[in-house]
């Protein structure tokens, strides 16, 4: 069974569709850059640990990306999926996670932004 590390922004839509539907996933966290996404309330409520790193609390996308790094890091997670998480992330943040992203959201920012 697979861990993975699900990053949200807002409503959690597509957490619950993963949670839902029951796949052979174990989700070992949730992490989110807002404080108040609605989507840390239903992981909670459904027992998976939760986790903000919100980036108006670092001076630079570099650190932000860092800080939310080593947050994933952590969890150990096989997979890192994308469910609506809405930053642009950093060169250095998508090779340290190369080859275990997933993006599961419509959005591709900046070009397409899921609206």
């Amino acid at each position: 069974m697979k861990r993975i590390v699900v990053l949200i922004s807002g409503r959690g839509s597509n957490l619950r569709a993963l949670v839902e539907a029951r796949l052979p996933l174990e989700v070992a966290a949730v992490i989110s850059n807002r404080p108040d996404a609605a989507g840390l309330a239903f992981a909670a409520q459904h027992g998976i640990a939760t986790q903000v790193v919100d980036h108006t609390a670092f001076a630079s996308r570099e650190a932000f990306d860092d800080a939310l790094g080593d947050a994933i890091d952590a969890h150990r997670p096989d997979l890192v999926v994308m469910a609506g998480f809405m930053r642009l992330l950093t060169p250095g943040f998508i090779r340290r996670f190369a080859g275990r992203m997933v993006n599961i959201h419509p959005a591709l920012l900046p070009a397409f932004t899921g609206l």
